[in-house]
């Protein structure tokens, strides 16, 4: 079935119409609740095309007892320049970090609220005892100590200056002369190499934990962790003397972080007074995400430091007997316990199958009460779920909220015992629901209770909320592979059939497209399209196993796992001869070798900075080491670069198949991209064009993942533009 909107002269009205509105749909980024778990403060985003980025504000609800809701934020208060905030334990206080870009330069300010007072405002900037404050989702955080004395927050090591080795100055007194090796001047470091955390964190080289003495409004450098560690995530251990936090060892190298949950790092702690740190974690290990419970225990999330990008992780435990003599304790390492262990395949939990944890953090405030049972969500198969996991007997409950509709349930914050979710799927907008967390033994009873939502327009309403979204399952039958099966997230349209259909491999490869609302997808099933959203072997939220499967055989099984998901949609939703390919960064990967391995089954291919030639990736990609991992082999800097290894990165590269594509391709290409560096586009785009292809590339200023507003506006409609061209009826 062709959509009507194709009949017509010009398509680009409708599309442009299209995108403009969904653009009006706010997208919740975050949501907590307060001590007493009767208010809710929520952190919305939406797209502001006028002003070309998006605009962040809050809204805040008062529930009662029954989750009511008893009144709401009349209007969003705009707080798109704020970095980082955070409530003091009592909730009398708020600390708020926040950029002032509206003069010459930009400047960060510390503010400290009192109800409804301000009563401290700093000029970081001006203080210049450090570099910019982190507000990422890898080193970033603020945090008061129990007694609401002190703050503390992570930002860039301020960097030594240097100078010409020959330069004019001027004549000073003798007196001047005073040797201070914090402010001396070195010469000739001008142009020193210095490598930052790549993709995203472009600019950002050595952290600094700052210590901040609020009513005297002194900062201090803390001091005492080895040289070659930067700290992140810190928070205050209940002690109030030490702080705990995460810190990644870049003694032998530094690679991109971004969606790299492999990177060398420790739990650690820090006594503020003494400089005095342990490791609290082991050896040959990445970690994240450390939480301190009501009990006073310490859990963290943890896997080996090698392999893929991600992967399944363990939940550990430190007691609290630990935790609070953290300068005495010997050992401590010993004491670490395992909560929930990597799971390779499945286990059996409640009634349900668990296979594994795969989140990139833990909710902040995510213990009951008494800070025995632990809440989090991850990515299983074609959801996010959430689950209570008991830290002493370790069982783990289910309690996603999908009892009446496909979905997923995201908590975001757990306090006096009320559990604060996001849900959503393809067809609805994350919206905001609480519950009762019920005793110990009762948790598959919990009931969930809408707070609020987005009302989407109506033009939305009608075609996205009456789309067909189906759980496809694949297994090739015949294949003598460890891991034979793997999932597909069909969306179409309510009725009819043989509409033209999007093949979509997710980016990664270990990462996992979820039943969860996305603009894009949306956006393709609003102008007609079926999209077929790919979890090929590989894929994160599978069990390990699933994941580590196609290590060495990138290029085939998720190639194998595309076509047959392709045939068994056709089975199972209905034909149709109108099939493109659309995938970005490994997605563009996998699209370009189905281009080149299968030149006449697609009509058309878009690609966002799809990874090309494993070989120059390797080179000048800030992860080389997925390279090298996705390849079939162990990741080395030092040694030498061998032939089998350089050839067996140019056999696995869709390179290969290049002179074979036949379908018209458009390359939308970042060149900030750090990741997956423009280049490999533009080398693909040159031997299309060579090939008599017809070849369009359009190149932004910006990362990998062309987010920034006019980037994401002008991709998305030029890449619609050109598939429904390259399909629709003469």
């Amino acid at each position: 079935m062709m959509p009507s909107i194709w009949k017509m002269p010009s398509h680009m009205e409708c599309v442009i119409s299209t995108y403009k509105t969904l653009t009006k749909i706010p997208n919740v980024l975050f949501a907590k609740l307060d001590k007493s778990g009767g208010k809710i403060h929520s952190r919305w985003s939406i797209r502001n095309i006028d002003r070309g980025c998006n605009t962040h504000y809050t809204m805040e609800f008062k529930i009662d007892e029954k989750f009511n809701v008893l009144n709401k934020s009349t209007f969003g208060v705009n707080i798109s320049n704020q970095l980082l905030s955070a409530d003091s334990p009592s909730e009398n206080f708020k600390a708020i970090i926040y950029e002032d870009k509206s003069g010459k330069d930009n400047k960060t300010f510390l503010e400290v609220w009192s109800n409804d007072t301000l009563t401290h405002s700093v000029d970081l900037t001006a203080l210049d005892i450090h570099g910019n404050v982190y507000g990422d989702s890898e080193f970033g955080s603020v945090d008061w100590s129990p007694d609401e004395k002190f703050l503390v927050y992570v930002a860039e090591k301020k960097p030594k200056k240097s100078e010409p080795f020959i330069k004019r100055k001027p004549s000073k007194d003798e007196k001047e002369d005073v040797d201070n090796s914090d402010k001396k001047i070195v010469p000739g470091e001008e142009h020193l190499y210095k490598k930052d955390w790549g993709e995203q964190l472009i600019g950002k080289i050595q952290t600094v934990v700052v210590l901040c003495e609020i009513e005297a409004e002194k900062f201090t450098i803390l001091q005492g962790l080895p040289e070659t560690w930067c700290p992140g995530q810190v928070c205050f251990a209940p002690d109030g003397e030490h702080v705990i936090g995460v810190a990644w060892d870049v003694e032998k190298y530094r690679l991109g972080l971004i969606y790299c949950t492999n990177r060398h790092s420790y739990i650690f702690s820090l006594n503020t007074k003494t400089g005095a740190y342990k490791k609290l974690s082991p050896d040959g290990m990445s970690v994240r995400s450390p939480r301190l419970s009501p009990a006073g225990e310490l859990v963290w999330l943890q896997r080996a430091a090698a392999g893929p990008h991600h992967a399944a992780h363990r939940l550990l435990r430190l007691p609290s007997s630990v935790i609070n003599n953290l300068d005495t304790t010997e050992d401590i390492q010993s004491q670490v316990q395992t909560v929930i262990d990597i799971v390779e395949t499945s286990m059996e939990i409640s009634g349900d199958t668990f296979y594994g944890i795969y989140c990139q953090s833990l909710p902040k405030k995510c213990f009951s009460v008494d800070g025995r049972r632990l809440v989090f969500s991850t990515p299983q198969k074609n959801e996010v779920r959430s689950y209570v996991v008991d830290l002493d007997n370790r069982t783990i409950v289910d309690i996603s909220n999908n009892k009446s509709e496909q979905g997923s349930t995201t908590v975001t914050s757990v306090r006096s015992g009320v559990v604060l979710a996001v849900c959503s799927n393809l067809t609805t907008p994350g919206k905001l629901f609480v519950a009762k967390l019920p005793p110990i033994g009762s948790e598959q009873s919990i009931q969930w209770s809408y707070v609020w939502g987005p009302t989407l327009p109506a033009k939305v309403a009608e075609v996205i909320k009456s789309a067909t979204v189906k759980y496809l399952d694949h297994e090739h039958k015949a294949s003598s592979d460890d891991v034979k099966s793997f999932t597909s997230i069909y969306m179409g349209p309510s009725s009819g059939t043989n509409y033209p259909l999007i093949v979509w491999p997710h980016g990664g490869p270990h990462s996992a497209f979820s039943n969860t609302y996305f603009l894009e997808a949306a956006f393709y099933n609003m102008l007609g399209f079926a999209l077929l959203r790919i979890n090929y072997r590989g894929s994160t939220g599978a069990g390990d196993a699933n994941v580590r499967c196609i290590m060495g055989n990138v290029g085939q099984y998720d190639v194998k796992d595309c076509l047959l998901a392709l045939n068994d949609a056709r089975e199972r939703v209905g034909y149709t001869e109108k099939v493109v390919l659309y995938g970005g960064s490994f997605g563009g990967f996998t699209t370009a070798h189905l281009a080149g391995q299968y030149p006449d089954m697609f009509k058309a291919v878009v690609m966002r900075n799809p990874v090309i030639d494993m070989v120059s990736k390797k080179n000048y990609g800030d992860n080389p080491d997925g390279c090298a991992v996705e390849a079939g082999f162990t990741y080395r800097e030092d040694g030498p670069v061998t032939e089998d290894q350089l050839l067996a990165l140019r056999r696995c590269s869709p390179l290969v198949h290049v002179h074979k594509v036949k379908a018209p391709t458009c390359l939308l290409l970042g060149s900030n991209d750090k990741r997956v560096p423009a280049y490999q586009g533009l080398e693909y785009g040159k031997r299309l064009k060579a090939n008599g292809v017809k070849t369009r590339i359009h190149m932004y200023e910006d990362n990998h993942t062309l987010g920034s507003l006019p980037v994401e506006m002008d991709s998305l409609i030029n890449a619609a533009d050109w598939l429904i061209t390259a399909i629709k009826p003469e």
